[in-house]
Order: structure tokens, then sequence, then C-alpha cells
């Protein structure tokens, strides 16, 4: 079934077994295929594990977890640091894995093999920061103190959209917390963890630590959900599945941090600087095909600027080309699978037929790839203003006032990410201060980092990934209390 399009240098790195108790194992059941988007073909298959499966990958993280612990964070952090070290040496197989199983461009596929291991960069160091607080005593004779510990075992389910960034922001802060953790990657995109995993093998992860899982996601689901040895879940993906398994851990009274889905508006003032409104729209909407889910969906622009966003907008636009993600002259590669291009079609169909106008793209060039297109005068109440669309589709709607602007990006139930583009900081200001969002991208459409929180208000979620505050979701707080004898 390979493909001649693997081509990896270390052939190590494509695995078809899934990771338990440091061991590769095939399961017993009918295994999961591996397709690639561009030619939409197999060419890999992963197993589809079972409930015991799951249970002895939780038994192995719950018996590896005292011995984790115990180490000081400089020893979890040397380990972290060279997993880290093996990333970097592999950059460029992980990023075809990636290609090859998820369609981004092998640019932005390395782009987010550096993004990715950024994060275990960052927490190899940031473990050494963990730091108590002494508390002035309220009595004479007394010691009190707050502790931080790790969590314990924890289970981390990710996304098809960012196959290792998604992970590496969960398994960094948790395993330099001293927690250790079961992972359940897609099963659409499983190849890039499975690789990232046997990497952490080689840095030297002792068995037990990280193991990761594959198989259907109602079947392991609910095992990792219902178990009480799995103190946390940390989830990314929509919002739908997440309040599901928000209610299936309360159960067991777990700690939760959920990045959920988003429909993030583009506000563009009609004092922005043109340029950098354009390249704040072209990062926020089309990085990786319009599948993220910080994507400007909704891109609102004033209509004193409207006609000069609009036809700079359209050029930009024209000149991206959908194609295989290893063709470097490709910006946009296919969609994930068909049910996610039939969604944008929907939308681009509904927009149009509600009067708005195609400016740029709208064409099928061929298999999962969508042409990246811009309608303008989109009607307020289209699809894409109200549902996430997940691809390289931009629909701008035109608003008048300061307060219009503001009211439509907040007429939604989510709050993941927002943009706005002004020059004016009173406008900056109101704008970033009015929006409902857990962040805000003010003249730029890259705001992502691991030394920043990651993370939404509303039905986008709960917690914060990266920064601190991503290590603290890893983190118990004990409060210490001794009197003098």
């Amino acid at each position: 079934m390979a493909s001649p399009r693997v081509n990896l240098s270390n052939s190590d790195l494509l695995l078809e077994k899934a990771l338990i108790d440091g061991t590769w194992v095939i399961g017993s059941a009918e295994p999961i295929t591996v397709d690639d988007p561009f030619i939409q073909e197999d060419f890999a298959t992963v197993p589809s594990l079972d409930e015991d499966d799951a249970r002895r990958a939780i038994d192995a993280a719950h018996r590896a977890f005292p011995d984790w612990a115990a180490k000081t964070a400089s020893e979890r952090g040397a380990i972290l640091r060279r997993w880290s070290e093996l990333i970097d040496e592999n950059t460029d197989d992980l990023a075809r894995l990636m290609t090859l199983e998820n369609g981004k461009t092998f640019k932005e596929a390395q782009g987010e093999v550096a993004y990715g291991n950024g994060f275990i960069q960052f927490y190899a160091e940031e473990a050494t920061r963990m730091m108590g607080e002494i508390i002035p005593a309220n009595q004479p004779g007394r010691r009190m103190q707050a502790d931080r510990q790790p969590v314990g075992v924890c289970a981390a389910i990710t996304p098809w959209n960012f196959p290792l960034a998604m992970l590496t922001r969960k398994v960094g802060p948790a395993l330099a917390a001293g927690c250790t953790m079961i992972a359940k990657p897609a099963s659409q995109t499983p190849l890039t963890a499975l690789a990232f995993a046997r990497l952490g093998e080689e840095a030297g992860l002792p068995k037990g630590v990280f193991n990761c899982i594959t198989g259907k996601s109602s079947v392991l689901g609910d095992v990792l959900t219902s178990s009480p040895l799995v103190r946390k879940l940390t989830f990314t993906g929509s919002t739908e599945v997440g309040v599901k398994l928000y209610e299936a851990c309360a159960k067991t009274m777990k700690k939760i941090s959920m990045e959920l889905g988003g429909n993030a508006p583009l506000l563009i003032f009609d004092d922005a600087d043109l340029d950098a409104a354009i390249d704040t729209a072209m990062v926020a909407k089309f990085r990786n095909s319009g599948q993220t889910c910080v994507a400007a969906n909704r891109i609102y622009v004033q209509d004193g600027i409207k006609d000069r966003f609009l036809s700079a907008f359209a050029e930009k636009v024209k000149d991206m080309k959908a194609g295989d993600g290893f063709d470097e002259a490709s910006d946009v590669g296919p969609l994930i699978d068909p049910d996610g291009f039939a969604k944008v079609q929907a939308h681009r169909d509904s927009a149009l037929k509600g009067g708005a106008q195609c400016l740029a793209g709208g064409g099928e060039p061929g298999g999962l790839l969508f042409e990246p297109t811009l309608l303008g005068d989109v009607p307020q109440d289209a699809q894409l203003a109200s549902e996430e669309t997940f691809g390289p589709l931009a629909g701008v709607i035109t608003f008048s006032s300061f307060e219009e602007g503001l009211r439509l990006a907040n007429d939604t139930p989510f709050g993941l990410a927002a943009y706005l583009c002004s020059s004016d900081p009173k406008t900056i200001e109101r704008a970033s201060m009015g929006l409902e969002s857990g962040m805000v991208g003010i003249n730029t459409g890259l705001i992502s980092t691991p030394f920043a929180p990651f993370g939404g208000v509303k039905m986008s979620g709960l917690g914060r990934e990266g920064s601190h505050h991503g290590l603290e979701e890893y983190l118990n707080v004990k409060y210490l209390c001794q009197a003098e004898l």
C-alpha cells in the first residue's frame, strides 16, 4: 500500500503501530486506513484499538507517573530538550508525513513542525519556573504555603488540522509538569503523532510516560473519560464533541481544558492601513487552506474603505493557486475530505444566491481542491456568517459605524479569536476591549506562539495553552498549614 509519495529519509518514522507502555502494538480489529487527500488513495494503515487496549495505556501511564513526577524539573526538561533536537533533525520527514495525510503544503508543514517544536522547547525550560508560594500567617506560630503538584495521568484528544502542533502544546506542558499522558490523534492524521512518539522514545522517555493510541473515538474516548485513573482531559476539536466529553468527564470530576470551535471576525475600519489589512486577511483567512479554528470566518469591512480593500484583496486572491502540497507553486492544498469540501461549496453557493458577488476564484480544479475564493457584498444572514466554513472561502460583509461592526462581530456564541485592523489607537482600544473573544489580533493575522496564552471564551472552550498559563493547566495547588509544636 505504500505510496512512492512517502519517500522518507528516515523510514522508521512511518509507523503503522500504536505505542502502549513502550511497546508498539497492532491491535486485533480491522486497521484504519490513512488517505492522501490530494490523490484520494490509501497509503498506510494504523491499528483500531479496543477498550482493553485503552485501559492498558491508562494503566501504563498510571504506573509510570510516580517515578516521572519524582524527577526534577531539570531532569524532565533535559529529555524534552533532546526530543526537541530530534524533531528539528527530522523536520522534513515529519513535514512530509503531514502533507501526505493532511494535504497542507510542504512549506506550511515545515512551519508547523517548527511552531509545534516551540512548545517542547518552551516547556523544557518553563518547568524549572514552577514556583510555590509562602503565605503570610494569619496567626502566630503558623507557617502556610501553597505547593504545585502534577495533576496525574492526562488524556489528550487532538484534531486533524494541525497533527503535530495540537499535540505538542499539550504534551509539552503535561510532561514538563510531571504528568504522564495517553494521546489519541485524529484517525485522519495519526502518522505524524506516531512519528513524534517514536522520537520521544529515542529522546529517552521512560516507558508508559507517553502513550499514543489509535482507533475509533467513540470506543477509546469512552474509556478515557470514564476512567478514574485519568485525572485530566485536554481536547481540541468541535464544540459539539467538546460538550459531550465535558459531560462524560463530570462523573469522575476531571480537570478539563478545551479549545473548541470558532467563528472569528475580522473588523477592518476605515482608518486601517490598506497593506496591513490585506496581509492580515490573507494570513487569517487562508492559512492551512482556511482549515483552522482561528480562521477569519467573517470579514467585516467599513464602507469607507470597502471598495479599495476588495479591489486589492481580490488581486491577491487571484494570484493564489490550489494544488498538490508537494508542488512549490501551490498556496493551498486539498481539503481534508469530501464532507469538508461539500461544506465550502454550500457556503459559497448560499452566499451567491443571497446576492454576493464572486470577485476571485470560486472554481474547483478537481479532487478535493477548492480555489481560494473571495466573495463581496455577502448578506449578513449568509451561512458563512453563522457557521464555521473551514475552507479557503473569504466572504466580505459591509458595516457602517463602529457600534454596528462590534455588534456584528460579537453576534455569535463562539469566542476563540478575533482580528481588527485600524491605525487609530482609540479605535484599537475600544474594539480590542469590546470584542468577546479569548484572543485578538491587531493589524496581524498571526497570533499563535508558545509564549502567549491560547484559548477562548463562551462556546469556544475553557483553559489556555501556551505560556505559564498552559503549564498551570497540568498542576494542582496544594495548601500546607503547619503549626509550631
